[in-house]
């Protein structure tokens, strides 16, 4: 017997089986009226009504649905509900400029777009079939709450669930087809990996847009277990809601656990969630005194995951281990640096130039209107990552650099070459250079290296807020150093790697 695997699953196995329990707890604080607390009853039905919905408007199966929006219920709720009626969701990065949102919504051709309140004005230009701010609009302009909706007919686990934009290697993002049988696998394992259950409670530290939410909307959902939505990444608050909830698991960037850290420094009392809260890591190799103190400081245990959007997103996973147990807290800390052993189901290869390739069922299906760059990720029956690493003898891999042009600051994807664009395109600048620097905070933070045209003046402020005023925020440069010149090679091409040295020296490998 041949069952496909769909998100539908998930919610269908909450809801058969803890009807009554809480599946939600939404962010009190945010411009559209909250949502409240959900049983996985009313869960259901609100994801049935945002199904009827979009059958009225006619949206057919395979149209894409894209939703811009901050941490909340309803766009946890879009995750289940347009991909399990064969729609495709595209959640995109709020953090993105109105222009970089515009590029994304029309070249996934979108026929709806959902938009947080606050999002609203900034969006407005952007023209599509349908369009709703989420809330009261969505309430009782597009949700029917009193109508079944149409089944999916042929449900297929190779169809298409989502599409996550990335930044790459290139000025413009790639749209990644991620398919209901990648969803399954990834939400699976990680559930697996992680050790989750029917009694955890979910924090979303993550945004959910970031690999839809890596997966963990759908394995809790499987298990019955409760999800907090977090609108804000606060290190105070998440203190704040692991003592009110009880939580239990959380995922997000090193820069998030160091916020945590920094907090729990003027806590008040004793820290919530000792020796119980399981924190899952990804982003950016965490620090190994960042893992110490989360350890010794909170009682809290941290793992380690890899993987990229193309992966759904996990790759690798990294626990501490009962031989561990005999280690000082340091080594235990340097062994929990390391990216980890590969995921059940995965395989992982270094390639001879020292690439990291990886074969799995939660690889994509390909870039959405790309073949080209879809056949340069996926040759020789391997995908590859763009990163390099190293395998040990335990066959756990480690991360050392970035071959592809791409900056992690804050688990967040930098393209360089679109800052460079970006930059080029003050009348004062007539060669740059963007890089990645260390960063206590933010892992790796943005860097432009400047020659200024003949006789031109600016002032690192003012490059930065040139970039502000055409990019997300986060992709700015926090830095700029002007300099005389740019090494490049015979070719032309600017030698980024003499570039980044003298910023890495001292680390053992030139990501942070």
């Amino acid at each position: 017997m041949h069952v496909p695997l769909t998100v539908a699953d998930f919610l269908e196995r909450g809801v058969t089986g803890f009807a009554n329990s809480l599946a939600i707890v939404d962010e009190p604080e945010q411009p559209a009226i909250s949502v409240g607390s959900l049983t996985y009853a009313q869960l259901a039905d609100r994801v049935r009504a945002w199904q009827a919905g979009f059958d009225a408007f006619g949206i057919a199966v395979g149209e894409r649905v894209a939703v811009v929006s901050q941490n909340s219920a309803r766009l946890l709720e879009l995750l289940y509900a347009v991909p399990a009626s064969g729609r495709i969701c595209v959640p995109i990065n709020f953090r993105l400029s109105p222009a970089e949102i515009g590029y994304i919504v029309d070249h996934c051709g979108a026929s709806v777009l959902l938009v947080d309140p606050e999002l609203d004005s900034a969006l407005s230009g952007i023209v599509v079939p349908h369009r709703f701010v989420l809330g009261e609009e969505t309430e009782t302009g597009l949700m029917r709450f009193d109508t079944e909706p149409i089944a999916w007919a042929n449900p297929s686990e190779e169809a298409t669930a989502t599409i996550n934009y990335t930044s790459g290697t290139t000025s413009r993002p790639k749209g990644v087809q991620i398919t209901h049988r990648n969803l399954w696998i990834n939400a699976t394992t990680l559930a697996l990996h992680t050790r989750a259950w029917e009694r955890d409670v979910y924090l979303h530290t993550l945004p959910m847009f970031h690999c839809n939410g890596w997966g963990m909307p759908f394995g809790m959902a499987g298990l019955g277990a409760t999800q907090v939505v977090l609108r804000k990444v606060d290190g105070a608050e998440i203190l704040r809601r692991v003592e009110a909830h009880g939580v239990t698991l959380m995922c997000g960037a090193p820069a998030v656990w160091n916020a945590v850290v920094d907090a729990a420094q003027t806590w008040d009392g004793e820290i919530p969630g000792r020796d119980r809260v399981r924190l899952i890591c990804a982003g950016a190799p965490p620090p190994s005194r960042l893992i110490a103190r989360l350890g010794d400081e909170l009682g809290w245990e941290m793992y380690q995951i890899y993987g990229l959007t193309e992966t759904s997103p996990l790759l690798t996973f990294n626990r501490s281990l009962p031989v561990d147990d005999v280690l000082s807290a340091d080594e235990r800390a340097g062994r929990l640096s390391r990216a980890g052993l590969p995921a059940l189901g995965a395989r992982i290869r270094i390639s001879d130039s020292g690439e990291v390739l990886a074969r799995s069922n939660v690889v994509m299906q390909g870039y959405w209107n790309d073949p080209q760059a879809t056949e340069s990720a996926l040759r020789d029956g391997w995908f590859h990552t763009g990163d390099g690493g190293t395998l040990d003898s335990e066959g756990h891999l480690t991360i050392t650099d970035r071959k592809k042009d791409v900056i992690v600051t804050g688990g967040e994807n930098v393209s360089s070459i679109e800052v460079e664009d970006c930059i080029f395109g003050h009348q004062s600048v007539a060669q740059v250079a963007v890089i990645g620097v260390p960063d206590s905070r933010w892992g790796e933070t943005v860097k432009a290296l400047v020659v200024l045209a003949e006789g031109a003046s600016v002032t690192e402020a003012e490059i930065i807020a040139h970039c502000k005023e055409r990019l997300a925020g986060y992709k700015a440069p926090t830095s700029v150093e002007f300099r005389e010149s740019i090494p490049v090679t015979a070719t032309g091409k600017i030698q980024k790697f003499l570039l980044r040295e003298p910023y890495w020296q001292g680390f053992a490998r030139a990501v942070n």
